[in-house]
């Protein structure tokens, strides 16, 4: 469509000229200019000429004048800009030092002040210099006020001062001033001062800005929702957050072991139990296994039938025999405790719950020198060391063998990705 603009542009211009070269044409018009003796005669086109040319002149006079000093600004501002460059590719590589001397350096060019300013806190941060951080910071306010204040909230958040970043936050955020970096914030800030209902409330305006994505703010709502849960006082407010949560809410794998265990402090495990088996039922995560073997302290004869019967389509599952051990243990059948945790350990030989499960195992089986190895190798995995495992230990390894189908009913390969469908 340019080109066209372009055209018809210069057609009502031709037209504009045709018509006043018509009209000049015929009376051209006549200037008389009389100064101090001088006198200037000219028709009116040549007289616009004449003021059109110096124009010209005192424009390219004016330009003249002013580009030694141009060729100064510019040469600052490109300084400018390569120290910025600069000093944000060294904080990238962690050289921070370098990077609070070159971004100081970019921010005496008065456009890139406020940005530099806040890069070089960030630096000096990062390289463990609060005291330098928050002056530059103080410096940053000044051209940057909202900006400087996120940061610092930051760098309070960070050094352990969780509750000054929240006073910090608190005045823009009950006036709804925040942006969405303010936001983020302030639900760190108090998540980290134990203050979940605080975090909530700022959750809503945080979605609304989309800042985070929909992955991360999931994460992040479920870590708000699971503090929530653990903070409640009794079964009562525990019921009433666990009620006003959605069916999206409820499903979160963080969230339902959170409301598992407070349920368990508030004593009615129960309806929390039945929550994350019928969870189990629609989509099966062993993280929530873990949880129900971990909190089946209600009837632990009823929850061993639940736990026994999904062995049947994951037999191969470490954590659910690592559940179904402790469930063993607690109904008071401990060789057959012994028997699930010797498998799960074959499937996954780097579980410390397991090496610590088969302790207490053996310690009930009057084992106490096993029981001893088994905590101490529960020791190392935790420490990130390779567990010393011995034929008591991988006595029985047989992996059952799983028929797995895919959504047309094919038989596929174990660990084979199911295609989309």
């Amino acid at each position: 469509m340019k080109p066209w603009r372009w055209l018809l542009g210069l057609i009502v211009i031709a037209l504009v000229g045709a018509l006043a070269w018509s009209w000049l044409a015929t009376d051209p018009g006549y200037v008389l200019v009389r100064i101090r003796g001088w006198r200037i005669e000219a028709t009116v086109v040549g007289a616009l000429l004449v003021l059109v040319a110096l124009w010209i002149m005192v424009a390219l006079a004016w330009w003249l004048l002013r580009w030694p000093f141009g060729a100064l600004s510019r040469r600052h501002r490109r300084v400018s800009r390569t120290r910025m460059r600069d000093g944000l590719v060294a904080m990238a590589e962690g050289r921070n030092a370098e990077a609070g001397r070159a971004l100081e350096r970019a921010a005496m060019h008065a456009p890139l002040r406020a940005p530099a300013l806040l890069a070089a806190a960030e630096a000096a941060h990062r390289r463990g210099q609060c005291t330098r951080s928050f002056e530059l910071l103080d410096a940053a306010a000044q051209y940057s006020p909202q900006a400087a204040r996120m940061l610092r909230a930051r760098v309070l958040r960070r050094e352990g001062r969780a509750k000054e970043a929240l006073a910090l936050l608190s005045p823009e955020a009950d006036a709804g001033r925040l942006p969405p970096s303010g936001w983020h914030e302030l639900v760190l800030s108090a998540l980290a001062a134990n203050q979940p209902r605080r975090a909530r409330i700022a959750l809503e305006p945080l979605r609304k800005s989309n800042a985070l994505g929909a992955r991360g703010y999931a994460a992040l709502e479920a870590r708000v929702l699971s503090a929530s849960l653990a903070a409640a006082e009794d079964a009562h407010s525990l019921h009433g957050l666990w009620g006003a949560l959605s069916r999206t809410q409820r499903q979160a794998v963080d969230v339902l072991p959170a409301y598992a265990r407070a349920a368990a402090r508030t004593g009615s495990p129960a309806d929390a139990l039945d929550e994350i088996a019928a969870a189990l039922k629609r989509e099966w995560s062993p993280r929530l296994v873990a949880a129900y073997g971990e909190l089946a302290e209600d009837d632990p004869p009823a929850r061993l039938r639940v736990a026994e019967a999904w062995l049947t389509a994951h037999p191969n599952d470490a954590d659910l025999l690592i559940a179904l051990g402790r469930l063993y243990l607690r109904t008071a059948q401990p060789q057959r405790a012994r028997d699930a945790l010797r498998r799960a350990l074959a499937l996954h030989p780097e579980s410390a719950d397991g090496w610590e499960m088969l302790g207490e195992v053996r310690n009930a089986l009057g084992e106490q020198a096993e029981a001893l190895r088994c905590y101490g190798n529960a020791l190392r995995v935790t420490r990130g060391q390779p567990a010393i495992v011995t034929a008591r230990d991988t006595a029985d390894t047989g992996v059952f063998a799983v028929e797995e189908r895919d959504h047309h009913g094919v038989p596929r390969l174990p660990d084979q990705p199911t295609q989309a469908r």
